[in-house]
């Protein structure tokens, strides 16, 4: 197997905070807003150096939404910055009125996504935002693993033009894909090759997924790792080309199993090859107060959870 060595366990949400401040140096033609939450999206260091390029726009999402849709027609690239539930549920006419619809250019960055967000609870914990936003159409939805991911996922947003939701994540976590990686949307990345059962994992669990691997191998079972990270459009084309050799999968996401990464699979999967399939998602449920440790172990979004899950699916074969 391929080993996988984390680097020092960093947050998403400053892999994007750096890949912004990146941004800013070489487009000028990059704007960032932020709805009163600069220092938890960690765009400080845009709006310091790039005073009269950054708008504090307030608690104010919907209005943030408008004025970002209203940049583009100036020929500004807007680069919104909130919680992903304020960033989608708050805003979501807004989102598919002025942006969706007329296929403006603004990045919808999300932070705090999942049931990762921790203790601040329930109404804070989206569940539902892949569904939302993967369902607009036009829209590009991505959901990146680790520091290094969510840098370089955010520099290549900026060239992709249309709209775009980036979403990541509040804890510190494994920091493993390469620094220097050149991010392609739309195009998964096969991190394990296996035949006995495809895993195929987005941000956050994409790493739970490996260890998860780990455990399989150890087991005598041969499971394939791919990294989703563009959720739309999907990479049908490594989807199908893994589970015609392992034929079967799981799918592993913090995100409601309706309407998220499983679905998009699974619909693929029902309109080429029909396979079983095993869901390491929330259940339907709302999130609840805890640290993102106690959570992911309640809620079974972690390596046993997925360990499980392929030993029940390779079993329906």
């Amino acid at each position: 197997m391929k080993k996988y060595t984390d680097s020092g366990k960093k947050d998403t949400r400053s892999g994007f905070g750096a890949g912004l401040t990146e941004l800013g140096k070489k487009n000028e033609d990059v704007v960032a807003l932020c709805a009163d939450l600069t220092g938890s999206l960690k765009m400080d260091e845009f709006k310091d150096n790039h005073p009269d390029r950054f708008f504090q726009v307030g608690i104010a999402e919907a209005n943030m939404m408008g004025i970002a849709a209203g940049m583009t027609i100036g020929g500004k690239i807007p680069f919104t910055g909130t919680f992903a539930n304020f960033s989608t549920g708050r805003v979501y006419d807004q989102i598919r009125q002025s942006i969706a619809y007329s296929h403006k250019n603004v990045k919808i960055c999300a932070s705090h996504a999942g049931l990762t967000l921790g203790e601040d609870g329930a109404t804070h914990q989206i569940l539902e935002d892949i569904g939302l936003m993967k369902m607009l159409p036009g829209m590009t939805v991505i959901n990146t693993c680790d520091y290094n991911q969510t840098k370089a996922a955010t520099i290549a947003i900026a060239d992709h033009f249309g709209p775009v939701y980036l979403r990541f994540g509040r804890p510190k976590v494994a920091n493993f894909t390469p620094e220097d990686q050149t991010f392609e949307i739309g195009k998964a990345v096969q991190l394990q090759e296996g035949s006995d059962v495809t895993i195929i994992a987005t941000g956050h669990l994409v790493w739970e997924a490996l260890l998860a691997a780990e455990t399989l191998n150890e087991q005598g079972v041969s499971a394939e790792v791919i990294n989703i990270h563009t959720i739309k459009p999907l990479d049908k084309d490594a989807v199908l080309k893994s589970v015609a050799k392992t034929g079967c999968v799981v799918t592993a996401e913090e995100h409601n199993y309706y309407g998220g990464l499983g679905e998009s699979v699974a619909r693929v999967m029902a309109e080429n090859n029909p396979s079983p399939q095993e869901f390491v998602a929330t259940q339907d449920t709302f999130g609840e107060s805890g640290t993102p440790e106690q959570l992911m172990d309640k809620y079974g979004l972690n390596a046993e959870a997925i360990v499980k899950a392929a030993l029940k699916v390779i079993a329906r074969k």
